[in-house]
């Protein structure tokens, strides 16, 4: 635990529970695992943990504001949280079952340097989200 109190009070956050115990389940989520705010208090209230949905939606907000998190807007209308990491990667979004997997391909921040450098800008910051139908078993049912 004493990691995630080192992170918490880095980013300039007080130690509760609760931010201890939504990090804990954020730092051990495999990678490319996504989490909506309600993936998170199911799995609290699945660990016998006493925290209600709106503290888990103020953590996940609190975390954004410090630079904890990324949240992501994929399409279905809700955030998915994910730990902020340093380098880059993209996300790919199955259309029928919301599977997201993510990839990191150097090429494509190449390319749009490249298109942005021609249009008279300098990339930032990018946010890439490409949707198609996932191979487990979505792409059988289209």
């Amino acid at each position: 635990m004493a990691l995630e109190n080192q992170e918490l009070r880095k980013a300039g956050l007080k130690v509760t529970l609760p931010r201890v115990k939504i990090y804990q389940i954020l730092e051990r989520a495999g990678e490319g695992d996504h989490f909506s705010a309600e993936d998170i208090y199911k799995l609290l209230m699945e660990q016998g943990e006493d925290v209600g949905l709106a503290t888990v939606y103020r953590v996940l907000t609190q975390f954004e504001a410090a630079g904890l998190v990324s949240r992501h807007h994929f399409e279905g209308g809700h955030s998915v949280f994910e730990l902020a990491r340093d380098e880059h990667h993209d996300h790919v979004v199955c259309v029928k079952c919301g599977k997201v997997r993510e990839f990191s391909e150097p090429k494509v921040g190449e390319i749009l340097d490249k298109v942005a450098e021609e249009l008279g800008f300098t990339i930032t910051d990018r946010t890439l989200y490409l949707y198609g139908v996932c191979k487990d078993g979505c792409e059988e049912s289209k």
